[in-house]
């Protein structure tokens, strides 16, 4: 019956065993217990993990491809997906976050006085100042660091790369935080120009590397996500990022707002359904013959199963899903379903857990330990 979720497809050159993926993830957990939580998932069955927030730049947050440290924990982490014959995706990333901003409101986070949620809000004012005003130098500097960044994820393991279309990529690409009057602000050609300069510092330094893009899509009306590219402007993004070298698009909401927006709760009022943010695939696939992968809130099989059917989307991402049960994929190829544990998008131990420094969990966790 879920022979097409089973089915394995060419994901912009590389071959994944089936249409399921783990959607990038921060953990906030320590990488001994990152990699077993990563390798059960592998293990469960899905064709392919990306790995969230792999920073371009020798310093930057998360674990470095230019540290023996870093660079032992993701060949680690290679060598334990791929036991399983589950593919590796590096999310190349660049922070947007002032770093001196941040020092700024340390105290204020120590002493509690300063919520992590207030200082997501106060880093978020600060973007728009940042990314304006770096010299354009610097700017050409980090483009071209994303190539640098592939070769050394490539030599590690890693199947394939991403670029992060949030962070500084989605910025750049955002007229509300994009004040520049350069090369790189201005028309949403010039907001694309970051992106773009990325996604071809990766293609001359690695001409047949997959590369994957995640595509922030801002919406208006309501208004959500702050960073990203505009619906109205995929037309002119989409075709300047093929023709740099992306090879798929992996589309979801634009970040910059409220977390719970980007990782909906199921009583959320805009993005509560399943498939939540499937209809900015819709918009992406009629401009596109790319494979395109959709993510929010996705649980049911039958309903992935009709999505793809209906080739509105190429294959799935999950994360929530597969963190409470990293068997689903398997037990939909086995016949299981009625085994799944289902994710009831509840956000207590997932991002509730980050948000309380404490790491991701689920409320499942204790009913698994027993």
């Amino acid at each position: 019956m879920y022979e097409l979720i089973e089915s394995p497809i060419d994901y912009g050159g590389l071959t994944l065993k089936n249409r399921i993926i783990f959607a990038p993830t921060t953990f906030g957990l320590p990488q001994t217990e990152m990699i077993a939580r990563l390798a059960k998932i592998a293990a469960g069955g899905c064709a392919m993990i990306i790995v969230g927030d792999v920073p371009v730049l020798p310093r930057g947050f998360g674990p470095s491809l230019y540290t023996k440290k870093g660079a032992a924990f993701y060949r680690a982490l290679a060598n334990a997906v791929h036991a399983h014959g589950c593919r590796l995706c590096a999310q190349l990333h660049q922070s947007d976050s002032d770093l001196k901003g941040m020092l700024r409101y340390l105290p204020g986070l120590l002493t509690k006085r300063i919520s992590p949620q207030q200082l997501r809000t106060l880093l978020n004012q600060q973007v728009g100042p940042y990314i304006t005003g770096l010299p354009t130098k610097r700017v050409r500097q980090i483009t071209d660091a994303f190539g640098e960044a592939a070769a050394r994820a490539v030599a590690l393991g890693f199947d394939l790369v991403e670029v992060h279309g949030d962070r500084m990529c989605g910025s750049f690409s955002s007229a509300l935080f994009n004040h520049r009057t350069d090369c790189y602000g201005g028309s949403a050609e010039n907001r694309t120009r970051f992106a773009v300069e990325a996604v071809s510092a990766i293609r001359r330094r690695l001409p047949d590397l997959p590369i994957d893009y995640k595509l922030a899509v801002r919406q208006e009306d309501p208004h959500y996500g702050n960073a990203g590219v505009l619906e109205s402007e995929l037309p002119i993004f989409v075709p300047l990022l093929e023709k740099a070298g992306v090879t798929s698009f992996h589309v979801t909401l634009a970040d910059h707002g409220a977390l719970s927006d980007t990782i909906p709760p199921k009583n959320h009022s805009e993005f509560g359904s399943e498939g939540c943010f499937l209809k900015f695939c819709d918009e992406v696939k009629a401009l596109t013959k790319l494979p395109v992968c959709g993510v929010g809130g996705l649980t049911d099989p039958d309903f992935i199963l009709q999505q793809l059917q209906s080739g509105r989307i190429d294959c799935v991402a999950m994360s929530r899903q597969l963190i409470a049960d990293p068997d689903w994929p398997n037990k939909v190829f086995s016949g299981k379903t009625g085994e799944i544990r289902r994710c009831i998008r509840c956000n207590k131990k997932c991002l509730g857990g980050i948000m309380a420094h404490q790491g991701v969990h689920c409320i499942y966790e204790k009913e698994t330990k027993k």
